[in-house]
């Protein structure tokens, strides 16, 4: 198992040249040649940038992404049309500087044939990040139940009948991609899971739930969808990640763990769990209690939501409440989420995002010294 203390959870700021880049793809100005070297120019910066900030892991910043559940669609063909917007509805909360926003689900959003994989989702994102650093390469995958968002009754019966067939085949096909990623050498791979921690707030519950599953259901069957991605596969280290909304510096939900703590802390088959707990609204630590004796916990102190700078005195005693339910030694530090969970990126600045991933470098090392 990694038991790095340093660690992030996927996405960084798209530099302003990649978002340039990508609507002159789309303006047809701009050829897929041309799209690739920008890229590659990104997950160079990207690696810099952690590995001058001290972190054991990285990622390639999902330069190469829409968003962060964006390659999925993007390889398999039967997801019918989406946009954007497909991964951005919901009432999203902000602070002063930014508000809130809400977006309706598009109305004819859905999967609308068998789903067949013609690509590898990340292989490119590995192989090149693995050739570019001696750090630990992370590729982050999204959990299968995640994508009950494209399956209606309306839109996705004449393909998928039920819920549970659609999920089974999105199931199979990231268990397919971690066995490529495996034979490529992956050793740590991630599944980010937002949708459970959705499910701790009513309005949201209620769109899961109206999907035919009782809350009860929705976390023992995306957990079994899970294992299902995970299991097999000994030589991987495999990390679960929870949030609560993260775009534009806005979130969806709020609320404690613990009512999904015992469940996912002790089914899940992670070995690596990264959980949000950069405010109040993440709950107190108390949930951690629950965390099995062979699981690592990452804690995600650092906001990737503001600018505001957390401090080494603030982290370090941060860890040590947490060490009261978790042995300080199966603990570590990342930021809370991605600083850009899409193209959109979060509302903080390049030299922010820079000084907050050196300090979750910084305070690993003094927490944990070698």
């Amino acid at each position: 198992m990694i038991t790095a203390h340093s660690d992030v959870v996927g996405s960084l700021l798209r530099p302003r040249e990649l978002l340039e880049a990508r609507q002159a793809l789309r303006k047809g100005s701009l050829s897929y040649a041309e799209l690739k070297r920008v890229e590659d120019r990104a997950v160079d910066a990207a690696v810099a940038l952690q590995e001058a900030a001290g972190l054991e892991v990285v990622t390639d910043g999902e330069m190469r992404r829409l968003s962060f559940q964006s390659q999925l669609p993007d390889a398999v063909e039967g997801f019918g049309e989406w946009e954007l917007d497909a991964f951005l509805w919901g009432d999203w909360h902000g602070d002063e500087a930014v508000g809130d926003v809400s977006r309706a689900r598009p109305a004819r959003l859905g999967v609308t044939n068998q789903l067949k994989r013609v690509r590898s989702l990340s292989a490119e994102e590995f192989t090149y990040l693995r050739a570019r650093t001696s750090r630990t390469p992370k590729i982050t995958l999204p959990s299968p139940s995640l994508w009950a968002n494209f399956w209606s009754p309306e839109v996705s019966s004449s393909a998928y009948p039920t819920l549970e067939a659609f999920l089974a085949d999105v199931a199979q096909i990231l268990r397919d991609e971690v066995a490529e990623l495996v034979g490529l050498g992956a050793t740590y791979i991630q599944l980010d899971a937002p949708h459970y921690p959705l499910l701790l707030d009513p309005k949201t519950r209620a769109f899961y739930e109206s999907r035919g599953w009782t809350l009860q259901h929705w976390l023992s069957q995306g957990i079994a969808l899970d294992n299902t991605v995970m299991d097999g596969f000994p030589d991987v280290t495999f990390g679960l990640h929870l949030c609560r909304g993260n775009q534009g510096s806005r979130w969806l939900v709020e609320g404690d763990y613990e009512p999904i703590a015992e469940p996912i802390f002790r089914q899940t088959h992670a070995q690596r769990l990264l959980l949000e707990y950069d405010d109040a609204r993440s709950g107190s630590f108390e949930p951690l209690r629950r965390v099995p004796e062979d699981k690592f916990v990452v804690l995600g102190l650092v906001s990737t939501k503001s600018s505001r700078q957390e401090s080494l005195e603030q982290l370090t005693e941060r860890i040590e409440l947490a060490s009261h339910f978790i042995p300080l030694p199966r603990l570590a530090v990342s930021p809370q989420c991605g600083f850009a969970s899409s193209v959109v990126g979060n509302t903080i600045s390049p030299a922010a995002q820079a000084e907050k991933l050196r300090i979750v470098g910084e305070v690993a090392r003094r927490m944990w010294p070698a």
